[in-house]
């Protein structure tokens, strides 16, 4: 297997492969792009992103700074917003439903690397999908970790690190996120 058909596959793979670093390099150009446009040129910024990310539904908007790690991996729904200074590290897939509004300086990442220095130092990594649901609500300055799932209707407190699943209808705060009350 390539060290990207293992990193698709949810297996630990080399991210210095010539592969996964021509990917990481055009989704550095492509927000180069991105966050070139006129920041009140929203139809630019549409076009942009509906050329860059994997799916883009209606009405989506993310304000600059916008980075990533792939852009084919986001998928987005209808009636999205993303604040500014948000990163998706998308090395596997994040799916963002409809009606879903993010805070600004928010962190979703897929990707994550060993605890031993050796392995780091050999460039090994590994990577989960996220997928956040349908009218969810995250506030600012959140971090959502590999492999998390957040329900429909959610509200992420502001600060929070998410580090396992948010059930549906809840509100859930902290470092780490603990669901504190139902919706």
């Amino acid at each position: 297997m390539t060290e990207l058909e293992k990193c698709n596959a949810g297996e630990p793979y080399r991210f210095d492969d010539p592969e996964m670093i021509a990917r990481k390099t055009r989704a550095i150009q492509e927000c180069e792009r991105f966050n070139a446009i006129e920041g009140t040129d929203y139809a630019a910024q549409y076009e942009q992103l509906k050329r860059m990310l994997g799916s883009v539904g209606e009405r989506v908007w993310i304000a600059k700074t916008f980075n990533c790690d792939c852009g084919k991996n986001i998928y987005v729904g209808s009636d999205f917003t993303g604040n500014h200074n948000l990163t998706i590290l998308d090395i596997r897939e994040v799916r963002i439903g409809d009606h879903v509004m993010i805070g600004p300086h928010t962190l979703i990442t897929t990707v994550s690397h060993p605890l031993s220095a050796r392995e780091r130092r050999e460039y090994h990594a590994w990577a989960k999908p996220v997928t956040i649901g349908n009218d969810v609500w995250i506030g600012g300055n959140v971090t959502i970790l590999p492999g998390v799932t957040i329900g429909d209707n959610a509200v992420i407190g502001a600060g929070s690190v998410v580090t396992e699943d948010i059930p549906a209808n809840s509100l859930a705060v902290g470092a780490p996120a603990r669901v504190v009350r139902q919706l």
